[in-house]
């Protein structure tokens, strides 16, 4: 399995594993075989290794839906969601001879009575556990989890969606499924919004899906409302953030390299390809995950250097440390290896994050930071957005990345008319690709604006101005001002209806506006305290998981949770909603440097 179990969300998912399925299971002695599904395997790969399940009596992993030899001597623990073509393939298993001498079954959430009928009539002597653990999220993060469903943004924002409503059904399950597990009862919030109305509708769902779980829940009847506050938020609060280069590592690594399922592949000197997984058994990762860049590149070789002194061995020193360097110092440090193969990684994918930087995306950051926040490095108002603009659209720069400042400029402005926007999209010459531009109508983000956008406020923004920024950086994303003012209770009710009630008490009391020179502190560092949960409907960006840390970080008596559908890169977002425009069974794929 993938990662450890050490941190925040994925501890919290891994002992109650533990308390659930392992703890029936050892009523039993022996080794037994679990079984899991596509979704159970990401879920246990996220929280534990196989070392762990190891030590709990668990020999054998396997797949549900590949063919498996029998092993009748053996019992086997199946974890699989609640759907029928799960239900199927465990009966397979058992029909017309078992492959295995007793079933253990667990669903990860709310089995409906005509799957549970179809696995009792089937194979019900073999079943000697059936239960409903409610763990149907993802923990990604301490503080990030997602439903790990990217075709949901599809679902709710195509317009000829057929699926919307048990879509957002499906949401509103996986997210009572976290409460469930953080043993919260949240008083619920979203925010409110006439184009489309989405978070108010799941919001709705949620709170009636709450109050059925603890209702139904033995150890839960009575439950009164915890301290905790959900808010559940649309994509469309804030285009601005998922679309702008961002320049703390973790953000920009996803954002300017192509990474698949955590995995960074980099040369090593001698050219031969490497991989590394970036996670949270990364200590280094976690410590430089939200700094800037311009900080990461600074503590790399003072990281290496503290080796090397722990050591006593002195390097001539000419204030750059190479690969090669490093490569010497691993040799003669075999204890210090593995410390080391870390600052190897993270030396490689800063020295390419800088290229990149210096390249084109420093040029690029002046003019986008200028459109998203409305003025320049020294606090004067951008008066002509289109002067910001041009230089770019001149420039030989990558289409993908002209899609990119023309969105910031149209959101600047709160829509452009028809014939300016005709004009950008020629310029860009994306005549046949114009939904990369016109589809964020569908999120109900004003594109073409009209006498009501003209009339419509920009929400008001939290003063930053004494904040230390870099003059590249100076945007925030909106979530951070939601997140603060959730937590010094001023969010205005009427932009922020309750669905449900939040007890009168829930006060995240003594927040601090938090610093973008972000300091790494260890979760265990956080008090207990009460929790604000922040589900975004449409993807979540890196630069928005970061805030929920700093924000924590700053008010150590309230933990801030972030989760949403999945986690977003700039070209994801850019494809899923080129692909709104298309028919449910066409599909398009963004390649990296040009749409």
């Amino acid at each position: 399995m993938a990662t450890g179990a050490e941190h925040g969300l994925k501890k919290i998912v891994w002992q109650r594993i533990k308390d659930t399925i392992i703890a029936d299971c050892r009523k039993s002695e022996g080794w037994k075989i679990l079984i899991l599904d596509q979704f159970t395997t990401r879920l246990l790969s996220s929280c534990c290794k196989m070392s762990d399940l190891m030590s709990e009596g668990i020999t054998i992993v396997e797949d549900l839906y590949k063919n498996r030899e029998p092993v009748p001597e053996m019992k086997a623990i199946y974890f699989m969601t609640p759907t029928a073509k799960c239900v199927d393939a465990f009966i397979n298993d058992f029909k017309p001879k078992p492959k295995y001498r007793a079933a253990y079954v667990f669903f990860t959430d709310y089995c409906p009575d005509e799957l549970f009928d179809k696995m009792k009539k089937n194979c019900g002597k073999h079943i000697k556990v059936c239960k409903e653990i409610n763990i149907s999220f993802l923990p990604q993060e301490a503080q990030v989890f997602t439903c790990d469903n990217p075709e949901a943004f599809k679902s709710i924002y195509n317009p000829n969606s057929q699926d919307r409503d048990q879509t957002l059904e499906m949401i509103a399950d996986q997210i009572v499924t976290l409460c469930a597990t953080l043993d919260e009862y949240p008083g619920v919030r979203y925010k409110k919004d006439s184009a489309l109305g989405y978070g108010k509708q799941l919001a709705e769902l949620v709170d009636n899906k709450l109050v059925r779980h603890y209702e139904l829940d033995d150890n839960s009847k009575n439950k009164g409302k915890t301290p905790a506050q959900l808010l559940i938020v649309d994509r469309a609060l804030d285009p601005v953030s998922p679309i702008l280069h961002e320049l703390t590592y973790q953000a920009m690594a996803y954002d300017l390299i192509s990474m698949k399922d955590n995995t960074y592949e980099y040369k090593s000197k001698d050219g031969s390809k490497k991989e590394a997984l970036l996670n949270e058994e990364d200590e280094l990762w976690v410590k430089l995950r939200h700094m800037h860049i311009a900080e990461v590149t600074e503590r790399i070789p003072k990281l290496v250097k503290d080796i090397s002194a722990s050591q006593n061995e002195k390097q001539k020193a000419d204030g750059k440390i190479t690969i090669g360097a490093l490569s010497q110092l691993m040799k003669k440090m075999p204890a210090f290896r593995k410390q080391v193969a870390q600052k190897t990684v993270h030396l490689s994918l800063a020295e390419e994050l800088m290229s990149h930087y210096q390249k084109f995306v420093e040029k690029l950051c002046k003019a986008e930071q200028d459109l998203a926040v409305g003025a320049d490095a020294e606090g004067q108002k951008v008066k002509d957005p289109m002067r910001t603009l041009l230089p770019v659209l001149l420039n030989q720069y990558n289409t993908t990345d002209k899609i990119r400042v023309v969105l910031l400029y149209i959101f600047s402005l709160n829509g452009t008319t028809a014939e300016n926007l005709n004009k950008l999209i020629q310029h860009v010459k994306i005549e046949h690709e114009s939904g990369y531009i016109l589809n964020w109508k569908h999120l109900g983000v004003p594109i073409v604006s009209t006498s009501s956008t003209f009339l419509s406020r920009k929400p008001s923004r939290r003063d930053r101005s004494e904040e230390e920024t870099y003059n590249v950086s100076r945007w925030t994303p909106v979530i951070k001002d939601v997140m603060e003012d959730a937590v010094e209770n001023k969010l205005d009710i009427k932009d922020w209806p309750f669905q449900s009630e939040c007890p009168s008490a829930w006060n995240g009391s003594r927040a601090v506006s938090a610093r973008q020179k972000h300091k790494g502190s260890s979760p265990d560092d956080l008090r207990s305290g009460s929790r604000l949960i922040i589900f975004v409907l449409g993807g979540v960006g890196h630069s928005e998981m970061r805030c929920a840390y700093e924000v924590t970080h700053a008010n150590k008596s309230c933990e801030v949770i972030i989760g949403s559908t999945h986690i977003l890169t700039p070209c994801d977002l850019l494809r899923d909603i080129f692909n709104l425009g298309k028919q449910p069974m066409e599909t398009f794929t963004i390649e990296e440097g040009k749409p």
